[in-house]
């Protein structure tokens, strides 16, 4: 499965126990995403289409209107990388 580098970095934050916060509309459809790391600092480059990518490859998932967080595919895909130990 092809992954792009953007989708990497936010599976990686969400490896390491990060989420996805979304706000929807009144339609409820998703309309703003944020990634957060575990340690609340927010992943800058993470846009919505990122996120409709990563949730179209169900590599991501939300249970009862929580949070998005990396599902069992995400972390079977996600790529080790040397300087992400999660410290």
């Amino acid at each position: 499965m092809n992954i792009s580098r953007n989708e990497q970095r936010a599976l990686h934050v969400l490896a390491l126990g990060g989420r996805i916060l979304h706000e929807r509309d009144d339609r409820r459809k998703i309309t703003a995403v944020t990634c957060v790391t575990r340690e609340g600092m927010i992943l800058s480059d993470f846009a919505l289409e990122t996120f409709l990518r990563l949730r179209r490859k169900r590599l991501i998932e939300s249970r009862s209107g929580s949070p998005y967080c990396i599902s069992k595919r995400g972390r079977l895909s996600v790529r080790a990388q040397l300087d992400n130990q999660g410290a």
